[in-house]
């Protein structure tokens, strides 16, 4: 039986969920594919420091060391800032490896390029993980935009902001209390900042952009509204009235060609595909020529969400290569 060797770049939260899902999806990996998967090398900034117990011999501080390996055919991606880690991918696909990256600030900016790179280099990059964590929106507009056109897209796209936005209006917390809950249950860092400013899910709808349209807005035309300027009173009101404050990131293409995007509070009524959307979940809703409008809901971040997509996409560049469909 073939072994495809894979390596995984960062080793935090969602880099250890890709090594447990791996390994607990290694024999039924296997028995569908037909291939025995090794993860062969982990990339580290210290590897003196093990973090799951039985991987220290597999970490290194060196991408050279991660590429050395004879037959390196995957990697992984899970660092958070555009670099090193556009460099590091580029040196993969370069190398003829598939990659599967979960890094939205780094695709936001760089995925089109990576994406034309690969195509050169006969590699395939999965990107599932980079927007709205479990909620498979890449994919399924993937499969749509084959017949289909996509004339606009909206999308609760950070589910610390919507975990925030719940909590005022099911408990009337102030926004202040509501930031303190989520960052006590490990939905939101220390530093909330790009979560709470807009700065994540505008990273997350550029990326939607692209893949919809084949473009992007010129970033300094969107205008990007946080939520922390929402108080209670206001929640309250609007709940009076029947309606739900959303953070709304939004996307659409006119007849005329802009492209035309958005992030900032929404108020949205019982009608709203968005409305019924609570707590940490994401949803993205799109409007198609011939489907009509479409509405996908779920986990939007956390170790096992992020990390099953991205061993589905893992999954499903394989199943290309061999010429069948698989599914886990």
């Amino acid at each position: 039986m073939a072994t495809i060797k894979a390596a995984i770049l960062g080793f935090g939260t969602v880099g250890q969920g890709i090594f447990h899902v791996l390994n607990e999806k290694r024999e039924e990996l296997r028995d569908k594919l037909g291939l025995e998967l090794e993860v062969a090398k982990i990339l580290v900034r210290d590897p003196s420091k093990e973090r799951v117990p039985g991987t220290a011999h597999l970490l290194t501080d060196s991408i050279d060391d991660v590429l050395s390996v004879k037959g390196l055919q995957v990697v992984f991606e899970a660092i958070v800032n555009e670099e090193p880690s556009f460099t590091y991918l580029k040196k993969a696909v370069e190398n003829k490896c598939h990659v599967i990256t979960a890094n939205k600030v780094m695709f936001a900016k760089r995925g089109l390029e990576l994406q034309e790179l690969a195509k050169q280099n006969g590699v395939f990059v999965g990107y599932e993980a980079t927007t709205a964590g479990g909620v498979p929106v890449i994919k399924t507009m993937k499969n749509i935009l084959l017949v289909n056109e996509v004339s606009s897209i909206q999308g609760i796209l950070n589910g610390t902001t919507n975990f925030i936005l719940t909590k005022m209006r099911s408990e009337g917390l102030s926004f202040d209390d509501a930031l303190r809950e989520a960052q006590a249950l490990g939905y939101a860092e220390a530093d909330p900042y790009n979560d709470i400013s807009g700065q994540d899910a505008f990273k997350k709808l550029m990326i939607l952009s692209s893949l919809a349209f084949g473009e992007q807005p010129n970033w300094a035309d969107v205008e990007v509204i946080g939520i922390d300027c929402i108080t209670s009173n206001q929640v309250a009101d609007a709940t009076e009235q029947g309606l739900r404050y959303r953070h709304v990131a939004e996307v659409e293409k006119h007849p005329d060609g802009t492209i035309y995007a958005k992030v900032a509070p929404m108020l949205v009524d019982k009608e709203h595909p968005l409305y019924p959307i609570d707590d940490v979940f994401n949803a993205v809703t799109m409007e198609t020529n011939y489907i009509g409008t479409l509405t996908l809901i779920g986990p939007g971040a956390g170790m096992y969400p992020t990390a099953s997509v991205m061993v589905e996409d893992y999954a499903e560049i394989i199943g290309k290569r061999a010429g069948f469909v698989v599914s886990i």
